[in-house]
């Protein structure tokens, strides 16, 4: 008769380990193993083919140790690789000298005294293409008092569940100001969702005009552009005006590094609504922002008088921010047929 030989995962540990907990254990640990070889993979430092031949073959060193080896000496290297490692990727820090694209150079300061905010680094760019532009960074002063409620956008690059989301402050008789959570790349860099896991790019606030930070991504860069009224009232609206203003100095101070499921900019627009009251869960529209308007919808923040997909329909704004172009009206003529919500601003 042939004899039948068990196969045991992660061979290495006690036998008397049940098997169900040794697949859990192993599953968990093999997780560990793969966010390990990405972060080196992807890791912001020289060589990047050396990096990825190290990722490779450390994977598969690990996966070998840990399904196949019945040795435990294998386990023990790769838990010392492993922490050799973390002491590296601690010691990777982010920075605010560096060779950065133009339309992220500058670093905004919100100064408040009493109901006078000055607003330093606001972004105020003229385009003739996406990559054609006169830079101009100005200073702003506008009343506490007089922001009167709160915009929502979302811009895609493409049809889906990934977008890009930002706010724009409504000030009384003035143009808006845009408050956009965005990464830092440096010349030549462009956006990469994977490498924005793992220490690629700084984060930063870009605060501006919307005849700007709207206009570019509605005419110059393609994106499909929608603009949502909130509810949200004027009170709160400038509580959170002010939490964005303490951020915004914060990063000044301080650099940060932009992640894609914890410092981004629709987890910090929810992290910061928290903060002037809202309640609620995460919702899958948090994480796959592209359906952000959608969660918007079901949480009555913005027009439900209309069913959803009118009120979409209703609030893309690129035709308009099109034919408006260089127009000193651009934000009123963006805003012209838009639903909006009851209770705004009270």
């Amino acid at each position: 008769m042939p004899t039948t030989v068990e196969v045991r995962p992660l061979p290495w540990l006690p036998a008397r380990w049940p098997r169900a907990l040794r697949w859990c254990l192993g599953l968990a640990l093999s997780l560990v193993v793969a966010s390990e070889a990405l972060s080196v993979a992807y890791a912001p430092l020289p060589a990047p083919t050396l990096r990825l031949v190290v990722a490779i073959a450390f994977a598969g060193f690990a996966l070998w140790a840990l399904w196949r080896s019945p040795a435990r000496w294998p386990m023990a290297v790769v838990v010392a690789l492993i922490a050799g490692w973390v002491l590296v990727w601690v010691s990777i820090e982010p920075s605010h000298d560096r060779d950065w694209r133009p339309e992220v150079a500058v670093m905004s300061r919100v100064a408040i005294d009493g109901d006078r905010v000055h607003i330093s680094g606001y972004r105020d760019f003229d385009y003739r293409t996406a990559e054609d532009f006169d830079a101009h960074w100005r200073e702003r002063e506008i009343a506490l008092s007089k922001i009167s409620g709160m915009d929502f956008y979302v811009s895609y690059w493409r049809e889906g569940p990934v977008a890009h989301t930002f706010l724009s402050f409504e000030i009384e008789g003035e143009d808006p100001v845009v408050v956009s959570i965005e990464t830092r790349p440096e010349r030549g860099e462009g956006f990469e969702p994977v490498a924005s896991l793992f220490k690629n790019f700084e984060l930063v606030y870009v605060v501006g005009d919307e005849r700007d930070i709207v206009k570019v991504r509605s005419n110059h860069r393609d994106e499909q552009v929608f603009m949502y009224h909130t509810n949200l009232s004027a009170n709160a609206a400038r509580n959170l005006f002010l939490v964005y203003a303490d951020r915004i100095n914060q990063l000044a101070d301080a650099p940060e590094f932009y992640h894609l499921l914890s410092n981004s900019c629709t987890i910090n627009i929810v992290r910061y609504a928290n903060l002037v009251g809202r309640s609620g869960r995460l919702d899958i529209g948090h994480v796959l922002n592209g359906w952000s308007d959608r969660y918007l919808y079901r949480s009555g923040v913005v027009d439900t008088s209309l069913p959803f997909e009118t009120l979409r329909a209703r609030s893309i704004i690129n035709q308009a921010a099109q034919a408006a172009a260089d127009a000193p009206d651009f934000s009123a003529r963006i805003r012209e047929g838009r639903p909006m919500p009851e209770g705004r601003g009270r």
